[in-house]
Order: structure tokens, then sequence, then C-alpha cells
């Protein structure tokens, strides 16, 4: 028997449409990495973006691997992923919103874009990915060679995910030319705040 992963061409097609609706639609990780790539540049945002895909590929793993189980088992566990959540999201947008230049923050102090390891951890209190990865391995990976199908699965979502998301940080990069005026710049944020908080309200349905 062959180890090899074994997609038919319309499961892999199907997963191709997931993953490509799924990451290129509004949600927290592409308002937010708008509003970093608006505020703070491309190469300051660089290290946000590579924790989004890295934390996303990991999270999408482990749910294969099994921890998805715990909130089939536990359905508690997933009431209180959403509520932790959203209380985060919430305080994001808040952050966001009250950023009035594009190098400080509300207080005066230099305002930092997302690090690496904190886009990589803010996946596991991200609703929107833990809907995506739950999709993905309970939906479009075969049970023959599961493993293999499921390293595949991984990367190809991930290689759909990184562009879609990439051109949502582009979009804020071009619009950066033209928030130099801080009302502007303020309204901006304020906007981008609100859209990630208008982004939960489809997982709460």
């Amino acid at each position: 028997m062959t180890s090899l992963p074994i997609f038919r061409p319309d499961i892999f097609t199907a997963l191709l449409l997931f993953a490509f609706a799924s990451s290129i639609t509004p949600g927290p990780n592409n308002m937010m990495v708008m509003a970093s790539g608006a505020n703070f540049g491309l190469r300051r945002t660089l290290p946000h973006w590579a924790g989004v895909a890295v934390g996303f590929f990991g999270l999408l793993l482990a749910c294969g691997l099994g921890l998805g189980g715990l909130f089939t088992a536990y359905p508690v566990l997933h009431e209180i992923l959403k509520w932790a959540g959203a209380a985060y999201l919430v305080y994001l947008a808040f952050k966001i919103a009250t950023t009035r230049s594009l190098s400080t923050a509300k207080n005066g102090a230099a305002a930092k874009p997302m690090t690496f390891m904190a886009a990589v951890a803010f996946q596991l209190v991200n609703v929107k990915t833990w809907a995506m990865a739950l999709g993905a391995t309970t939906t479009y990976i075969p049970a023959q060679n599961y493993l293999g199908n499921l390293l595949v699965a991984a990367m190809v979502f991930v290689a759909v995910n990184i562009p879609c998301v990439g051109m949502w940080l582009t979009s804020g990069v071009v619009l950066k030319r033209y928030l130099e005026r801080p009302v502007v710049l303020q309204a901006f944020n304020i906007i981008m705040a609100i859209m990630l908080l208008t982004s939960l309200f489809p997982l709460f349905r």
C-alpha cells in the first residue's frame, strides 16, 4: 500500500476553494495586518505576517492530530475559547482605535507592531482560525494515509493563506501614504477597529 497522499482531484479542488474563501475574506488576522501595514509599513509588519502563517500551520496540524477532538468531547471548551478570543479581540480593537499617529500610541509612547511570537500565539485565541482549521481537518482530508494528507493539506492551506493575507497587508501599505494627517489616520484606525469587531459577528451566530 502506498504511503503517498491520495487526494482526489475533486476533494483537492474543494480544499483549495475553501482555503481561498476563508483566507481572503475579512477576519481578525486580515484586519490587524492591514492596520499594521498602514501604521508601520511593510518591513515592520513582516514578522506579524509570518507569525500568522506559522501559527495557523501549527494550529491546523494540531487540530488534525486530535486537538480538535477535545471540542467534540467537551463543547464547553469551545465556548470558553470563543468568549476569551472575543474579549482579546475587543482589547486589540481598542488598541488600534486609540493609535493616534503612525509612530505613537494614545499615551505618547512608541507604538509597536505585533511581534512574530505574538502573532503565532494569537492564532490560539482567534476563533476564525479555529473554524478554518477544524473545517479543513474534518471535511477535506481523506482518511487513508491520513498523516500524509494532513501535512499536504496544511502546506496547501498555508500556501493559499500567505498571499491572501499579504493582499490585505499590501492594501494597508498603499494606504499609508494617505494617512499622514492625524485626523485621517485616526478615522482609518477607528474604521479598522470597527471592522475587526464586526468580523466576530458570524462566529457567534
